[in-house]
């Protein structure tokens, strides 16, 4: 009985796993080395991962920058200095008045002046003719720094030497350069003056008013420079000596006290500038002492001895 044809199949046969392929098997077509398997589906990028010492590096960094970032507004907020407001300048000005005891306006007034004025000394002869006497003493005012000074003329009127001691101390002899005799005026002008002179401001009397606040400043008794302070009493006023020897007109009153040795010396403004230079005081008695009227030529009459016109 014929035995039915058996064809063979077309798959190989399946070994077990592990077994080793036979000897004899024909070579097949060389196969490329495939990558290994992994658990990342195929068409999806490989995820990047850090590793510990990595991410401390990164926050590292991030904090570095920070700091510098702080550092530097921080800077910038030093550099800028905050504008000023107006509640800031008056808190200061508050806390000034509250911490600083301010001198009264007299005491800046004689502190303005007083680098301008002069003690004026004039001798002369003795009735033997051999030693040398003081024969008045007064005040001066600088005007013009060159050393140009002035005074009563009934100050050094007379006198064969004029003395000058300056507010530093500097002690020089002057000469008599003009007189006004009608406003008891003389003009000095001192052979040496100090490196710093200072002349002294001149105000106009044209808007002065009773009540308005003066001070003089001079040697009284030849001791000072002292100071006085006082109020305008009166304006336009006229005087004459008790001898009857000066007769002069549209004088200054005021009431700070003056005394003999204040002649020549300036009366100011609580600015510290000269109004008018002390020439008389106003007693009937023998004594010639302050009893309350001291009378000043108008600064306008004594600049003008000089030939300056100021105003």
């Amino acid at each position: 009985m014929p035995r039915p044809t058996v064809y063979s199949s077309s798959r190989p046969a399946r070994r077990p796993a592990g077994a080793a392929a036979p000897s004899d098997a024909a070579p097949s077509e060389p196969v490329a080395p495939t990558a290994p398997a992994t658990s990342q589906p195929a068409g999806r990028p490989q995820a990047v991962t850090l590793s510990r010492r990595n991410l401390y590096a990164l926050w590292g960094a991030l904090l570095v920058l920070a700091a510098l970032l702080v550092t530097s507004v921080w800077l910038n907020q030093r550099s800028v200095p905050r504008k000023l407001t107006q509640e800031d300048i008056d808190q200061a000005v508050l806390r000034t008045l509250e911490t600083t005891t301010l001198p009264s306006a007299a005491a800046r007034a004689v502190e303005t002046i007083a680098p301008s004025v002069v003690r004026v000394v004039g001798f002369g002869r003795s009735k033997n003719g051999k030693d040398e006497v003081e024969r008045g003493v007064g005040t001066g005012v600088v005007i013009v720094d060159k050393g140009i000074i002035l005074t009563n003329l009934h100050v050094v009127q007379g006198s064969d030497r004029i003395q000058l001691t300056f507010h530093d101390g500097l002690q020089t002899t002057a000469t008599i350069t003009g007189v006004q005799p009608e406003n008891d005026l003389a003009v000095l002008q001192a052979h040496k003056v100090p490196d710093d002179l200072e002349a002294a401001s001149l105000r106009s009397t044209n808007d002065l008013r009773p009540g308005d606040q003066v001070a003089v400043v001079g040697f009284p008794f030849g001791i000072g420079p002292s100071a006085s302070a006082g109020v305008i009493s009166g304006l336009g006023r006229q005087f004459t000596s008790p001898e009857g020897k000066r007769e002069l007109g549209n004088l200054i009153q005021f009431d700070a006290a003056a005394n003999p040795g204040n002649s020549g010396g300036p009366l100011v403004t609580m600015d510290g500038e000269v109004i008018g230079i002390v020439t008389a005081i106003l007693n009937p008695t023998p004594a010639r002492t302050f009893i309350g009227i001291g009378f000043a030529v108008p600064i306008e009459n004594a600049a003008s001895a000089v030939g300056m016109s100021p105003f």
